[in-house]
């Protein structure tokens, strides 16, 4: 199953790149009920009216996945490739575990008085949320009907996949801006550019708040005329950027790779220096953006 799962019938992500110890608790899906005795095509129907969804893991988070305490939910299924992505094991949606809507809204009800006290909420990630927006926005109207601050990670990739009815019940995006020109961002993801500009323009107009992030990869993303086309490019969102993220490489997702059998093309690839990142953030900076 690799199909984007919508409503009609058509039809990684990259994560924080911060140390585990950021995160309070990975459960996995641990302590939500899986419905692994439904026929193929029962579960794609439900995935299509979005009661259903392909999950990788859920967690409580702090301070990672936007502001506040959060539930972060990982949703399986994503189009692009990037070659630093560490979680390889969201990108086919078919390897994940089968949880009902109503589930996760019940394990988000419980942590309501975490998220008022915290000014947290819930965050959708992946793989690519985008993939499943039927159950995605299934997820979303349940939390504002909560009460709850809602979140999407995404890479603007499959952004015409949001309607403008999906959008209304965003409160934040974390925009993946992974590279600033189109052969390096082909290079990173194996995509086109274009799609991601297109979403955070819509966003810009809609005036959801924008948390760009940039993955910093010496070597791949690291030439300053990239980072500078990069800030251009969210230079144009005005002021719907709250800020800029600049997320240093790591090696953290290599065994992933590895026990999966795929091709780790940045093996040899060392994290960035200290005086690389700042300088990537001083570029940044310069284009007036608030930088973490």
């Amino acid at each position: 199953m690799t199909d984007t799962i919508t409503p009609a019938t058509r039809g990684g992500r990259d994560q924080d790149f911060l140390a585990p110890a950021a995160r309070l608790r990975g459960a996995g899906i641990g302590g939500l009920e899986e419905l692994t005795d439904l026929q193929r095509s029962d579960r794609l129907a439900r995935m299509r009216e979005g009661s259903l969804g392909s999950i990788h893991s859920w967690e409580l988070v702090t301070a990672v996945d936007g502001p506040g305490t959060r539930m972060t939910v990982f949703l399986n299924g994503c189009p692009l490739r990037c070659l630093y992505c560490h979680n390889p094991d969201t990108f086919l949606m078919k390897d994940g575990e089968p949880v009902e809507a109503q589930e996760l809204l019940r394990r988000m009800k419980r942590y309501r008085g975490v998220f008022r006290a915290s000014g947290g909420g819930i965050t959708l990630s992946g793989g690519e949320v985008l993939m499943q927006p039927a159950f995605a926005h299934t997820l979303l109207r349940g939390a504002k009907e909560m009460g709850i601050h809602t979140c999407i990670d995404t890479s603007g990739f499959l952004g015409a996949n949001a309607s403008d009815e999906f959008l209304d019940d965003v409160d934040l995006v974390l925009l993946d801006v992974k590279s600033g020109d189109e052969e390096t961002y082909k290079k990173v993801t194996g995509r086109a550019l274009a799609p991601t500009i297109a979403f955070g323009d819509r966003l810009a107009a809609k005036g959801i708040p924008i948390w760009a992030r940039f993955v910093l990869v010496p070597g791949l993303t690291s030439d300053p005329r990239n980072v500078e086309n990069v800030a251009r490019i969210i230079e144009r969102w005005g002021q719907a950027v709250e800020r800029v993220e600049v997320l240093p490489f790591h090696q953290m997702g290599t065994d992933k790779w590895d026990a999966l059998k795929l091709d780790y093309k940045l093996r040899d690839t060392r994290p960035p220096e200290p005086e690389m990142v700042e300088a990537t953030r001083e570029i940044f900076r310069s284009h007036g953006f608030v930088v973490h």
